[in-house]
């Protein structure tokens, strides 16, 4: 069993910086990739970015690549999301999953975990 505790939403201008954390409790933390999602009023669920349970790979939508930037710390049980150059088209909650598979395996159904979410708003 693991959970997820994200945190580091907050409001921010256009052009402005976050960075999100998802800290994980249960031991099979380390040998499971991390995504994050976000979900904006009205919209589905989507994809933001993954790293591999090593560190050593990520992948980002096409939306964020550039901008964001995913890392974690398996000693400190935890998942970093640096976002900058935000966009109003960012605001939305964002939340980590986790479960076994590749970076590339984006579908919702493929994570097993998942954490409360935290909400971002990036003003104009």
């Amino acid at each position: 069993q693991v959970q997820l505790v994200e945190s580091g939403g907050g409001l921010v201008q256009a052009g402005g910086s976050l960075r999100l954390s998802c800290v994980a409790s249960g031991r099979t933390f380390s040998n499971y990739r991390v995504a994050w999602f976000r979900q904006a009023p009205g919209m589905e669920r989507e994809f933001v970015a993954a790293i591999s349970w090593s560190g050593f790979s990520s992948y980002y939508a096409d939306s964020v690549r550039g901008r964001f930037t995913t890392s974690r710390d398996n000693a400190k049980k935890t998942v970093y999301l640096q976002m900058n150059s935000l966009k109003p088209e960012d605001t939305a909650v964002y939340y980590c999953a986790t479960g076994p598979g590749g970076v590339r395996d984006t579908d919702l159904g493929g994570f097993s975990y998942w954490g409360q979410g935290t909400e971002v708003t990036v003003s104009p």
